[in-house]
């Protein structure tokens, strides 16, 4: 890969992830490594765009999807088209797998095939799996993490991860139709209407949320055990995105689920008290 075809990739990934929690653990990493997790970090936003931008028809939305998955193997056969050119040094640098990628698409084509609205808790995990802890396994590789702690480590924290993001992201979710929140929950609180505006408008959704928040806690948990046994590898960074999100997610659960709800963010002195501590591991 060029620099020149590397640049303009990179320059509009960092205006898309810059000021995130996500690019504060990046800026934690050597170049080459960081460069590697903004080429992840763009395929996902490639391909999670496809699923959420609600353009075109669902069997046009999954086209898209699979001509990735046709790029991929061009990629892996070593003739990459220029749409996936970005990814080439990663891939060839870090042994990334093709089909952690792939897993990806199957998790972005769950939201294209129809809207996920109260999935039981199966589903939910397999969803979970898909599109976040595939992305921790292809990080593990960058971090220089043996596969066997780090795809523990990628299990855990990306379900972690991606349960805090749908606790956050309850009302958004609620407005294009979806609801991630499991069945089991809804159905144990009382709730007899699935409906995403309805459920989010109740207030027994504090009671959902803050089952679906023990089930993040516990595997936030699991992670940090594996970080604490201090395996091979950079560390650092999944350090400190589980340390930033667990910090969200329980500043999240003392502000409370029900409606109206705030989006809670950390300051900045707390973000930089675990910056640091990240540097001592």
């Amino acid at each position: 890969m060029t620099e020149t075809m590397h640049a303009p990739q990179s320059k509009a990934v960092k205006k898309k992830a810059s000021g995130s929690s996500f690019y504060t653990a990046m800026r934690l990493m050597p170049k080459s490594e960081r460069d590697a997790m903004f080429a992840i970090y763009a395929f996902c936003r490639k391909v999670d765009d496809i699923a959420d931008d609600g353009i075109g028809t669902r069997p046009e939305r999954h086209e898209k999807l699979e001509s990735w998955r046709a790029d991929l193997d061009a990629l892996y056969a070593g003739s990459p088209p220029p749409r996936a050119a970005f990814l080439a040094a990663a891939v060839a640098q870090y042994g990334l797998r093709k089909e952690d990628f792939r897993t990806i698409l199957d998790g972005m084509d769950m939201d294209v095939t129809e809207d996920i609205v109260a999935p039981d808790l199966p589903t939910l995990d397999l969803y979970c799996e898909r599109v976040a802890s595939a992305v921790g396994r292809l990080s593990i590789k960058v971090f220089g993490m043996e596969e066997e702690p780090g795809f523990k480590l990628a299990h855990h924290l990306g379900r972690a991860l991606q349960l805090t993001n749908i606790l956050r992201d309850i009302d958004e979710d609620a407005d294009i139709g979806r609801l991630y929140l499991p069945r089991e929950y809804l159905f144990a609180a009382g709730f007899k209407s699935l409906d995403p505006r309805m459920v989010v408008s109740d207030p027994r959704i504090d009671t959902v949320c803050r089952q679906v928040a023990a089930l993040a806690h516990d595997h936030y948990d699991k992670a940090q055990a594996v970080l604490t046994a201090k395996p091979k590898g950079r560390i650092a960074t999944p350090w400190l995105m589980g340390a930033v999100y667990s910090e969200i997610l329980s500043a999240t659960e003392a502000a409370g689920f029900a409606p109206p709800r705030r989006r809670v963010s950390l300051g900045k002195g707390k973000l930089l008290s675990l910056v640091l501590r990240s540097k001592f591991l």
